[in-house]
């Protein structure tokens, strides 16, 4: 019997010697797992703030997200800026004991083994939503064998407990719904209701939730593009798992099955959209290294001085590396979630557009494509030779990625050229659309220049916002920025600064000068003779205001004999332009190339009394928690006084009155304006660049229209000019700025006469003929600026 006794003694402890050892052997096994023993288990600080990447969005001023820039295009969204209709078909479909567990839901897991035993599919899984979390933040590793996938397992257990200690049940379902990899670059809530709803998180409808959430089983499978019958059968699933606990009544989930997907599909596409030209230049400025001059061609030096100037003066140029985080790394564009704001307003921005697309493509590229028929060798001018010619071409291709794919396989020039020539299948533009065909890669190059560009800048001059910013036709296909990299002859949109100068040393618009031929000894002793294009008044006695009113070579050339060159330059420097200025006496006919980005910021000066204010891409940037890292104001200087702006300012307002500009007062299609507007044109030497500089009390724009080369242009000065080249988008873009009272610009508004200002600008009452008597018939036609 003792025997018996002690045996079985024996056999309880080593019954429970197996239990403690099991036990111990589990605190043991989790304990390494939890220590990081068998394999890489994040610390606390990981899980405070996961490895994510975010994308940087780019806000308008009226906070239309214009781009984003991202590895991965997931954007960060807090919970309550989430659609509870969301949240609700999550926990009904996923874990609908979320607020009930601790990260592992032991009745889900014996359910799921019972399922397993029984061969019941819909057990439904043991993964809890902490769980699914734990997995996509620190995603599993390649495995050998079985075991380690087991490891692995409670690993993610692990890290799913430590998630509910550390995080809110709330803060668990933002980070699982910010992180969820939705597909079609939809990484993150927030971007799959912008792609796939063109919606916002807040406002997903219940059904529009059901297929996200569904989509959460695995949006590779359940793809809306590609398995849209599959994707609403899994949208009705989560719709009757909803239905079952509770979320919406029996009569909503029948309604909801009925219905369609409802898919507004919108592709993540940068080289589309409202402001693409403008963002791409963020994009590139933000990120822009230190200038250094061995990374500019030996032809560059100019640009390499302007570069390294905006390093120094402008806090945006380079801001990623100028700034660090909390860590001491730079700002990294695509992944650190930043939220910037930029100047730009979205509807003053698509008005911008829509006036350059309709000019180009119903009034010019169809006079255009009709001018070409009479070039020899379209669409070079007749001015050209065949070598010039060819010398362009096969500057062109050399230029082309194909030159360099082709090169890169060792292909010698002659063999390039053949290829050049074989017709091959190919998408070309066309303003009624992209267009298949087939054509040689040559004929494709000269069918590319034959398309004329437009480009225009608006700003705010007072607070330095740039409204509106358009580089050129399409992004697509025209990638060149004309506004901040392009620069062009400004021909006489160059003339006001030399009138500054007249006004600022004593002259009136009421000054006279007698209109007839100054000639100019130059530095080498030869003679130089500025000429007109026409002849009215010649010989008589006009005012300051007349000669800038129809850009008369003569009174231009009367002033600067006045004064001299360098005056004209340094006034053009206190103004704001930066590029190269040669002072010549010719200079005002406008033989500079100037961006269109500082003609705008200078000719701001007339309209802000005086005042240079520079344009401005950015008022401050957010990181992805919302904190302010960085403000922007614009630099401001007094270049002129506001007697001087305001003589300018009548100056400017005789040019759209009785001048070069006055189709803004009579044309029926563009025209009829009764605002206060002062404005004036420029046509370079052939008609190659047309311009319009139009100044409200408000608002500045510049518009430049020309071909890619200036050896491609129209024929004659009528179509040429920059009064029918540039000025008619002008018209079409304020004309829908006006009539949007949304945006707060009236006509009604006057330019602001300075307190102290006594000059008469009444200089010839009498002989001045109404604006009214003008028909539609005039031509105005500029005294161009040819030498």
């Amino acid at each position: 019997m003792k025997e018996q006794i002690s045996s079985f003694k024996k056999y309880i402890i080593i019954f429970w010697a197996i239990i403690a050892s099991g036990i111990i052997g589990l605190v043991v096994f989790f304990y390494g797992i939890s220590a990081g023993w068998m394999g890489y288990m994040p610390t606390l600080e990981e899980l405070e703030t996961p490895p994510n990447s975010y994308a940087s969005e780019v806000y308008s001023e009226d906070s239309v997200l214009l781009r984003k820039f991202f590895y991965r295009n997931r954007s960060n969204v807090d919970y309550q800026d989430i659609s509870p209709n969301t949240i609700n078909a999550l926990i009904a479909t996923e874990d609908s004991r979320f607020y009930d567990h601790s990260g592992i839901d032991l009745i889900g897991l014996f359910r799921v083994v019972k399922g397993v035993a029984t061969g019941n599919e819909n057990a439904g899984g043991g993964s809890t939503l902490s769980q699914q979390l734990a997995k996509m933040l620190f995603p599993r590793e390649k495995f050998d064998h079985k075991i380690e996938l087991v490891i692995r397992k409670f690993r993610e257990w692990v890290i799913a407990i430590r998630l509910e200690r550390n995080f809110t049940k709330e803060e668990i379902i933002k980070m699982y719904l910010n992180k969820y990899d939705f597909l079609n670059l939809a990484v993150g809530i927030k971007s799959a209701a912008h792609i796939y709803f063109s919606t916002t998180p807040d406002k997903l409808t219940i059904e529009q939730s059901a297929m996200l959430v569904g989509m959460a089983k695995n949006s590779a499978l359940y793809n809306p593009l590609r398995r849209p019958k599959m994707v609403k059968e899994r949208r009705n699933v989560v719709l009757k798992q909803m239905y079952k606990y509770g979320y919406i009544t029996e009569g909503q989930k029948k309604d909801l099955q009925k219905k369609d997907l409802g898919l507004k599909y919108q592709k993540e596409d940068f080289k589309v959209g409202v402001g693409t030209y403008f963002t791409e230049y963020l994009r590139t400025i933000m990120q822009h290294k230190k200038p250094e001059r061995k990374n500019y061609a030996s032809w560059q030096d100019q640009k390499f001085k302007e570069d390294l100037n905006e390093w120094n003066n402008n806090p945006l140029f380079g801001w990623c590396y100028k700034n660090r985080k909390m860590d001491g790394s730079p700002y990294n564009l695509y992944k650190d979630g930043l939220k910037i704001h930029a100047t730009l307003n979205s509807k003053i921005q698509m008005y911008a557009e829509n006036a350059v697309k309709k000019h180009l493509s119903v009034n010019l590229q169809p006079a255009f494509f009709k001018n070409l028929k009479h070039y020899n060798h379209p669409p070079f001018s007749n001015d050209l030779s065949n070598d010039e010619i060819n010398g362009i071409l096969k500057m062109s291709i050399k230029q082309s990625e194909r030159y360099r794919v082709l090169k890169n396989k060792g292909k010698k020039f002659d063999q390039i050229m053949e290829d050049f020539k074989k017709p091959t299948q190919m998408t070309v533009f066309s303003w009624r659309g992209d267009i298949d065909t087939i054509m040689s890669p040559l004929d494709s190059i000269k069918y590319d220049m034959s398309f004329l560009r437009s480009a225009m800048m608006t700003y705010d001059p007072r607070s330095g916002h740039i409204k509106a910013y358009v580089g050129g036709p399409n992004y697509r296909h025209f990638m060149y920025d004309m506004v901040k990299d392009g620069k062009r002859q400004v021909g006489s949109t160059v003339k006001p600064f030399l009138y500054t100068l007249a006004m600022q040393n004593g002259l009136t618009p009421c000054t006279k000068a007698l209109n007839i031929e100054y000639t100019f000894t130059l530095p080498d002793g030869s003679t130089w003779t500025p000429q007109n294009s026409g002849s009215a008044k010649y010989g008589e006695n006009v005012t300051l205001k007349w000669g800038l009113a129809n850009s008369v070579n003569n009174i231009s050339a009367w002033i600067m004999r006045q004064y001299n060159p360098e005056g004209m330059k340094k006034v053009m420097r206190k103004m704001g332009i930066t590029s190269r200025i040669d002072a010549v006496p010719s200079m005002f006919l406008g033989t500079t190339e100037i961006s269109i980005y500082e003609m705008v910021g200078a000719f701001g000066c007339f309209s802000n009394k005086g005042i240079f204010t520079k344009p401005i891409f950015v008022t401050n940037i957010e990181d992805k928690n919302g904190n302010i890292v960085a403000d922007f104001e614009p630099y401001r200087d007094e270049a002129i006084s506001k007697n001087t702006a305001y003589l300018m300012i009548n100056l400017l307002q005789g040019v759209v009155n009785k001048g070069t500009g006055s189709r803004l007062r009579w044309n029926k299609e563009y025209g009829r304006f009764t605002a206060a507007l002062g404005g004036k044109t420029g046509t370079t030497q052939n008609h190659s660049d047309g311009w319009f500089m139009g100044v409200t009390p408000e608002l500045v724009t510049g518009i430049w229209t020309g071909a890619k080369l200036r050896s491609i242009h129209f024929d004659n000065i009528r179509m040429g000019q920059g009064a029918n080249l540039a000025l008619p988008i002008y018209g079409y873009f304020m004309h829908q700025v006006y009539d949007d009272t949304s945006l707060g610009y009236t006509q009604d508004t006057k330019f602001e006469k300075p307190e102290e200002f006594n000059i008469s600008l009444d200089c010839d009452k009498d002989s001045e003929k109404a604006i009214e008597q003008k028909t539609n018939t005039v031509i105005e036609e500029e005294s161009s600026d040819f030498f």
